[in-house]
């Protein structure tokens, strides 16, 4: 007993002197710095950077030292530095109940290159392209379905539309039973996976199938039915299909080795619930935008008005350079993931800080793209920044950055501009009466309040 007991007390003063090696911070205990950046992250941490300064410490039950960064230099140093010693994954453990342990999410180091170089072909170039006619009768079906000239929520109409697009170009189901069956299980899923104590391992208890967690897991375990039900059905016909799922079964790693089924099922469910609610919460936060700054929601009418032709081609959403800007801006202003983060497994210098190894090193989204050394009057939301100029991938990084950036970026990003081309060609929107908007902790992401109410109109 008394070995365990002196073995404690080396523990308590070893993470005692490291505390104090760290930037400053606040002092309040790691369970009231976990409620406050979990109900309120974005004023928690402007309070903090203006209390303490960048970067800053916060301590967290499971993470006791965890240090934010808002310089860009700094994100540079954290981006590019050497992923093996820099774990992504490991501050991605949070996602491990709802991804899987072979997510792309979750690993680290080769593992995490060899899976990345087998699932990015069907994300880029042509091959993503080819999509965008699907990305644009999705969205033209749902439009028919949205009420004009009375209030509805958009966040639900848009997630609607990112799951039909991932579910068509994943799975290649483009109707019936089968494409209703799993959109209600994914859609379930992610439902479960929305309550802010998805992110509390304390929390995370099955009380019965009526509670939080017990919920989720029912939902999961119905989900992953399907997700196995998709995969075995597709063994005899994936080499004929075109479909991201047919693409990942017949794709190889370099030793000749087929990804197991447990392997798909984990990136299909990373691809299908993080590909579809990041995406869809974007785009309800550029309605938002669009609608509190009527001179640039008519700035978008006129340039989609200089396309030929009656309708939106997916071909003719590339040359819509402000629509892209409006798109970065909201990203920028409004980005749905707070920050990224990184465990050191070795004691490094980040920023003249000699931080030690288990160190979760931050680069905080919000606050870089808040930050107004980075970007005058931050606060302002103005397209114009993002207009014949490439921005810095240290100064704005909605996706991630470095070797962990999303690996679904230019998909995101195409999916949006067609879905915003296609809604707003020949419809306005202006904000529901009595309705303020705040951001809203939707288990990781940031969404609008309200689920983003708005008025269609047709112009």
């Amino acid at each position: 007993m008394g070995a365990v007991t002196t073995a404690a007390r080396r523990m308590f003063r070893r993470r005692e002197r490291e505390t104090r090696a760290l930037p400053p911070g606040p002092s309040w205990p790691p369970a009231a710095q976990l409620t406050a950046w979990m109900l309120r992250p974005y004023p928690t941490l402007q309070h903090i950077r203006r209390r303490y300064g960048a970067p800053f410490s916060m301590r967290f039950p499971n993470y006791p030292h965890i240090v934010t960064f808002d310089d860009p230099e700094h994100v540079k140093e954290i981006f590019t530095g050497p992923w093996r010693e820099l774990h992504a994954g490991q501050a991605n453990e949070t996602l491990r109940p709802l991804v899987g342990t072979r997510s792309l999410l979750l690993l680290d180091g080769e593992e995490h290159v060899r899976e990345r170089k087998l699932l990015l072909p069907p994300f880029h170039g042509e091959r993503m392209q080819s999509y965008g006619e699907i990305m644009r009768e999705v969205t033209a079906e749902a439009l028919r379905r949205w009420p004009v000239g009375r209030p509805f929520a958009v966040q639900p109409e848009t997630q609607a539309i990112t799951l039909d697009i991932i579910l068509r170009t994943v799975f290649g189901v483009s109707e019936g039973e089968e494409l209703e069956r799993v959109r209600q299980g994914i859609d379930r899923l992610v439902q479960g996976a929305s309550n802010p104590a998805f992110l509390v391992p304390w929390l995370q208890r099955d009380l019965g199938p009526r509670s939080p967690w017990g919920r989720f897991l029912r939902a999961r375990e119905a989900a992953d039915a399907l997700l196995y039900e998709q995969i075995e059905a597709r063994r005899a016909s994936a080499a004929e299909r075109d479909d991201v799922l047919s693409m990942m079964m017949t794709a190889r790693y370099e030793d000749g080795r087929a990804m197991t089924p447990r392997e798909l099922r984990d990136e299909l469910m990373t691809l299908l619930v993080a590909g579809h609610e990041t995406t869809a919460t974007s785009l309800a936060w550029v309605f938002h935008h669009l609608i509190e700054h009527p001179h640039v929601q008519a700035r978008v009418h006129e340039e989609l008005d200089g396309l030929p032709g009656d309708g939106v081609s997916a071909d003719g959403a590339h040359d819509l350079p402000y629509l892209d800007a409006v798109i970065k801006e909201t990203m920028r202003l409004s980005p749905v993931i707070a920050s990224v983060g990184r465990v050191l497994s070795a004691p490094r210098n980040i920023g003249g800080w000699d931080l030690p190894a288990g160190t979760m090193a931050v680069p905080s989204i919000y606050l870089v793209h808040m930050n107004p050394r980075v970007w005058p009057e931050p606060t302002r939301f103005d397209p114009e920044r993002h207009l014949g100029q490439r921005t810095s991938p240290y100064t704005h990084f909605p996706f991630g950055g470095g070797i962990r950036r999303c690996i679904g970026m230019a998909f995101a990003l195409y999916e949006m501009r067609v879905v915003l081309a296609t809604v707003l060609r020949r419809h306005g929107v202006r904000a529901a009466p009595g309705v303020r908007i705040v951001p809203r902790r939707r288990s990781v992401t940031m969404a609008p309040s309200h689920d983003m109410p708005l008025v269609l109109e047709r112009r």
